[in-house]
C-alpha cells in the first residue's frame, strides 16, 4: 500500500470511522437518544466530521447552524440513528434521511447538499455508503465512460446510481483488493480532482 495514499487519502477517513465507533456506536447512540441528549449526539457527529476535510467550510457552518436548536438537533439525531442503525431497506432509510436534512433549520446556506447527506453514512458505515461530491465524482465518471446522471437535489434514486457506479469501480479494481468505500471514493477523488496532476 502506497504511503502517500494512506497519508493523503485513507488514514484520516479511517480515523473518523474509528472515532464514530468510539463515540456514536449503536449502544452509545441509543443511550444518548433515550436520555434525550440530542444536542450531544449532534455535537459528537459534527465534531467527528470536522476533523476531516470532506465537506466545505460553508457546509460545516450550515450544518452547525442547523443543529444549534433543540428541535434541529432532535430531528438530526433521530434521522441519523435511523440512517445508520435503523431497520428496513437502505434506500428507504436514505430517502427518510434526505427528508430530515431538508427539514433542518437553514440560517444562511442550504443544508440539503450531497456532501452533507452522504458524509455521515460514509463515516459510520464505509462498507455500505459512498461519500458523494458531485463535481469531482462526475468528472471521474466521465473519464471512466460511465453515464452518471446528476440531479442536484439528493434522493435515493440518484444515490442508487452513485452506488451502482461505485460497485462497478470496485469490481474493476478487484485485483487491488479495495477494502471498502473509502478506497473507492479515494480512487475516484484522485481521478476527478484537480488536486492531483496527470
Amino acid at each position: 500500500m502506497d504511503d502517500n495514499y494512506l497519508a493523503w487519502e485513507r488514514d484520516y477517513k479511517v480515523a473518523a470511522h474509528r472515532s464514530w465507533n468510539a463515540m456514536l456506536n449503536h449502544q452509545e447512540f441509543m443511550l444518548l437518544l433515550r436520555a434525550n441528549k440530542f444536542e450531544e449526539i449532534a455535537l459528537r457527529a459534527v465534531r467527528i466530521e470536522s476533523r476531516t476535510n470532506l465537506i466545505f467550510s460553508f457546509e460545516k457552518m450550515a450544518l452547525r447552524d442547523a443543529v444549534r436548536t433543540k428541535a434541529g438537533a432532535a430531528a438530526f439525531a433521530h434521522g441519523l440513528h435511523d440512517l445508520v442503525y435503523g431497520h428496513g431497506r437502505d434506500e428507504d432509510k436514505f430517502e427518510r434521511w434526505c427528508d430530515v436534512v431538508a427539514s433542518l433549520p437553514r440560517v444562511k446556506t442550504r443544508v440539503l447538499t450531497w456532501p452533507i447527506v452522504t458524509v455521515f453514512g460514509f463515516i459510520a458505515l464505509p462498507r455500505v455508503h459512498f461519500f458523494y461530491k458531485p463535481t469531482v465524482t462526475r468528472v471521474a465518471a466521465d473519464m471512466y465512460g460511465y453515464p452518471l446522471h446528476y440531479v442536484s437535489r439528493p434522493s435515493c434514486q440518484s444515490y442508487r446510481h452513485v452506488l451502482d457506479f461505485a460497485a462497478l469501480v470496485r469490481r474493476d479494481l478487484s485485483d487491488l483488493k479495495p477494502r471498502d468505500m473509502i478506497d473507492i471514493q479515494s480512487f475516484l477523488w484522485v481521478q476527478g480532482s484537480a488536486e492531483y496532476p496527470d
